[in-house]
């Protein structure tokens, strides 16, 4: 199965992780996550499959994030708050996101892809 690949293409980060991808010849679908960001259902299931804090779904370094207050909010909020306010607003959710269904990435790190979508294959 192609990996889904939610990204911005404005992001520095995520132009990174493409090329990574090309470069290894893995296939992907590409999703603009700001146009079309995963659903709440998605997102939940991005953070059970992934193992990572909710937390770390969040762009801790975008405008976006900066404007809602967030950094008080992720100290108070529940997981069903917080998933839902990352369903809410694409430029809140960290990018990219890549998965193939059981297996999730947030971010790019190349060692992390290397494990996750080159020993996964």
């Amino acid at each position: 199965m192609p990996l889904t690949f939610y990204w911005y293409p404005k992001c520095g980060t995520c132009r990174n992780a493409k090329k990574w991808l090309d470069a290894h010849d893995i296939p992907y679908k590409e999703i603009h996550i700001a146009d079309n960001p995963p659903s709440r259902e998605e997102l939940e299931k991005f953070y059970h499959t992934s193992g990572l804090e909710l937390k770390k779904f969040f762009n801790t370094s975008g405008l976006k994030y900066r404007e809602l207050g967030m950094k008080d909010k992720l100290k108070t909020a529940s997981d069903e708050e917080l998933l839902d306010l990352l369903a809410s607003e694409g430029m809140l959710i960290k990018r990219p996101i890549v998965t193939d269904g059981e297996h999730v990435t947030v971010g790019f790190k190349e060692e992390e892809f290397e494990k996750m979508w080159l020993g996964n294959r």
